[in-house]
């Protein structure tokens, strides 16, 4: 399995989108300034998260959030 998240930081509020195939690592990661763009805004909670079956489907629908469309669709669904 793979998914799909979307984390926020609660020192700014910031959002980072991304996609893993273990969530629970990934968060841990983050949290711990392992990625290089997330270090400065720690700490992280993940807010939303879909799970998909590869990871060419978790990487396509990371890349729509990233999008105009996506960042439409998550305003329209209260995610962001």
């Amino acid at each position: 399995m793979y998914f799909t998240y979307i984390l926020q930081s609660l020192k700014d509020k910031t959002y980072y989108f991304g996609s893993t195939q273990n969530l629970e690592q990934r968060l841990k990661e983050h949290n711990a300034g392992r990625v290089r763009f997330t270090k400065g805004h720690l700490p992280y909670q993940i807010i939303y998260s879909e799970t998909y079956h590869t990871r060419k489907e978790a990487v396509a629908r990371e890349k729509f959030f990233k999008s105009i469309d996506g960042y439409r669709w998550l305003k329209e669904n209260k995610i962001t």
